[in-house]
């Protein structure tokens, strides 16, 4: 789950990292209050949850807060890659001298967190790493002992630093660190870190990224959840437990499992068919909570056939009859659906859909290949 910038740097003043003095504004009025508070030199950032806001005009600078109510006019009226500017966060502007960037995230290669730094701060450190891979320094961090000073320090020296900075700059790292940590997030990042004229270092951007899995204990994290970002059946799947990710193709999947599902996706497309989603109903899954997972499949309207492929162990196939056979009394669909169930009760279930003109699939490959062919011939009509 991402956070909004002004949602991450709130966290990281918590954590002693300093941050220009800032609220958010929903109106040009308010932005120009704010600006008026401030001094008139003000900084006007678009908050959506996309990278490029500034090459897209949604980060302007306004000397006067007159100027901060025009710009906050024209961004709040904006739509960055399609998502909706709602509010602009109205920062102090900075006197800045160098930008630098900071940030921890997973590295699953080394399977423990790693702090990255980088003297070319203020770009996308993708290209960094493209393009300049000697400028970004890495140091991994021991989750039980967390960042050590010395490791800050190293970390100070490798991206040369002056040196009048490196106490702060241990400060911000310790704390970027903690901030991580005790958030549950997979990314903790500042780009950039300024360098002031008076020489003091300021957070004037920040992200972070929380675990999706760690939510049920991070409340108050999860409440800050900007459901413009998400698509709306990934929201609706949410409420019934499911894990659901839309993807581009023709053939809706419904499986029980995480690890069964990529199976059938690899599956449909070793036979030159596209998976129209992810769709995991989980082990145990109930007639209501497949009814819902069938709804939510058959509300896309670039599916053309639905493959459902389910493994009864901890879930029973008859219960998973039952949810599609509920799901068919609302929904009507007009596409044709191929079913495998394997397992719990699967003669029950597969007795209890013999009446509802399903294809159905003794083994996975049969199941993709009446599914890519069902979707061909769907798609020529």
């Amino acid at each position: 789950m991402k956070l909004h910038e002004y949602q991450s740097k709130a966290i990281f003043s918590k954590y002693g990292i300093p941050i220009p003095k800032g609220r958010v504004a929903s109106s040009a009025i308010e932005a120009r209050q704010i600006a008026e508070e401030l001094g008139g030199r003000v900084v006007v950032k678009s908050q959506v949850l996309v990278g490029g806001r500034g090459k897209a005009g949604g980060i302007r600078l306004a000397k006067t807060p007159k100027e901060a109510e025009e710009i906050a006019t024209l961004v709040l009226g904006m739509e960055i890659k399609g998502l909706p500017v709602r509010k602009v966060l109205v920062d102090e502007a900075a006197n800045i001298e160098q930008e630098i960037y900071l940030g921890i995230t997973n590295d699953r290669a080394a399977r423990r967190p790693v702090i990255m730094a980088s003297s070319a701060g203020g770009v996308e450190i993708e290209e960094v790493a493209r393009m300049t891979p000697e400028k970004i320094i890495k140091v991994h961090i021991d989750p039980l002992l967390g960042l050590r000073d010395f490791q800050s320090r190293d970390i100070a020296a490798g991206i040369d630093l002056p040196r009048e900075n490196w106490k702060e700059f241990a400060k911000i790292s310790i704390g970027l660190w903690n901030a991580y940590a005790e958030n549950d997030a997979t990314l903790a990042e500042i780009n950039p870190l300024v360098i002031t004229k008076d020489k003091h270092l300021v957070a004037v951007d920040g992200k972070m990224i929380i675990d999706e899995n760690a939510l049920f204990r991070q409340a108050v994290l999860a409440e800050m959840r900007d459901l413009d970002e998400e698509d709306g059946s990934e929201t609706e799947a949410r409420k019934y437990g499911l894990n659901f990710i839309k993807l581009d193709g023709q053939i809706g999947c419904m499986v029980n499992g995480a690890g069964l599902a990529m199976t059938t996706m690899d599956i449909v497309k070793l036979f030159h068919g596209e998976p129209a989603n992810f769709l995991d109903i989980g082990g145990g899954a109930n007639s209501d909570k497949v009814a819902a997972a069938l709804r939510i499949i058959l509300s896309e309207r670039n599916v053309k056939v639905i493959l459902i492929n389910i493994f009864g162990g901890i879930t029973r196939c008859d219960e998973v009859a039952r949810g599609i056979l509920l799901a068919l009394d609302e929904v009507k669909p007009k596409i044709p659906m191929v079913v495998r169930l394997v397992g719990t009760n699967a003669e029950e279930g597969i007795r209890l859909l013999a009446d509802a003109k399903m294809i159905t699939a003794i083994t996975l490959t049969d199941a993709a290949k009446k599914a890519v062919k069902a979707a061909q011939k769907n798609q020529e009509k």
